[in-house]
């Protein structure tokens, strides 16, 4: 990796490195010339005729002063030239430089404008473009995310207002009724007595279902992982929804090994099996069976869940794990669920390191979860 990142960067170094080289060498080249084909030849001739011509000198009184004042110091003059030249060549060498800082600071610029251009400078510069265009993408991904969440939020206390609202005005309604007619006979009074308070727990297991996936959401949830018997638990599930199962003629097969295990927290991991058997209790046409079965391998255990029932479409089985979605949009959530338990159990299988899917082929809806068989 270090390697990778020293390679990045070797392009710049050596295009600065060449500069730099070849701004001395030149100041070297230019000296010398100047030395052998003006100072040691044409211009001392100059320098001499300068002297004769102001001055009013003879030829060798001027050639006198050139050879004691200016050829006798030709050292001085020869490093005083090399010295100047270097600095003027090391000048336009920064010049060059600052034209690197400028397209930087450019490329900042247009992080801090948000502008969806994207950051091109020099090709030796390549290495700093692409830093600053993935900081760029991470700042334009961290936007859309907190822009999403904010959305998200909104649409929590829409649902939340729409959801809680129907069984509260259904509880608010009857306990008026029961009110407003205190010589409403006992057995009708009785009847919505329990009407009301099947609506206030309802009510109820909403509240505490938009509790859980909030503290799932800010990862407030810890596990309780022990080995568990597979098998045992599918079949305990199956006993205990087979009332609502058999009402529309339905009924779960299990193709699982009597002897599988698996790794998890126990009750999260039947909160997940429940909600998708209850999904399927839902949805399945009447008279099918709910097919379960499990395989293992060295690293994973595979669970499906197979249900007969309408296709879905792509576009719907990319939604089926968010949050308030109804698969159905005419189950209003007085008689439907809350939209949250699959996206529950999407959350405690990815906090169990695993992941959950859905696939819909003809007639048939698969659910499939992969959990790690490492403890």
């Amino acid at each position: 990796m270090k390697h990778n990142k020293k390679d990045e960067f070797a392009k710049f170094q050596t295009k600065i490195m060449q500069r730099f080289c070849s701004n001395a060498l030149i100041s070297v080249i230019i000296v010398t010339a100047l030395y052998l084909f003006l100072w040691k030849e044409r211009l001392g001739d100059f320098t001499v005729g300068l002297l004769e011509y102001f001055f009013n000198m003879k030829h060798e009184a001027a050639f006198m002063i050139y050879h004691e004042y200016f050829r006798g110091y030709k050292e001085i003059f020869f490093v005083t030239a090399i010295i100047l030249v270097f600095f003027l060549l090391l000048w336009r060498l920064f010049r060059w430089i600052s034209k690197y800082f400028k397209e930087i600071n450019q490329g900042i610029d247009i992080l801090l404008a948000e502008d969806t251009d994207q950051i091109c400078l020099s090709p030796e510069m390549l290495p700093f473009e692409h830093k600053l265009n993935a900081v760029k993408q991470t700042l334009e991904r961290r936007k859309a995310e907190t822009a999403l969440a904010e959305q998200r939020k909104d649409d929590l206390v829409m649902y939340l207002a729409h959801d809680i609202r129907t069984p509260l005005t259904s509880v608010i309604g009857y306990l008026n009724l029961l009110e407003e007619a205190p010589d409403m006979p006992a057995a009708q009074r009785t009847e919505n007595l329990h009407i009301t308070l099947a609506k206030a727990y309802r009510l109820e297991k909403m509240i505490n279902e938009f509790f859980e996936i909030t503290r799932y959401n800010s990862q407030q949830i810890k596990l309780n992982k022990e080995t568990i018997d597979l098998y045992f638990m599918l079949v305990q599930l199956s006993d205990e929804l087979s009332p609502a199962l058999a009402q529309n003629g339905n009924s779960v097969v299990l193709a699982v090994d009597e002897n599988l295990t698996v790794y998890a927290d126990a009750d999260k991991l039947a909160r997940v099996f429940s909600n998708i058997l209850k999904n399927a209790a839902a949805y399945s046409y009447p008279q099918t069976e709910i097919i379960i079965s499990a395989e293992k391998s060295a690293d994973q255990i595979i669970i499906n869940f197979q249900n007969k029932a309408s296709g879905i479409s792509k576009e719907k089985l990319s939604a089926l794990f968010d949050k308030f979605y109804r698969l159905d949009a005419a189950r209003i959530s007085d008689t439907g669920g809350t939209g949250l338990g699959l996206a529950i159990a999407k959350e405690i299988i990815i906090l169990h390191g695993g992941t959950i899917q859905a696939t819909s082929q003809d007639d048939t809806i698969t659910f499939s979860i992969t959990l790690p068989t490492a403890e």
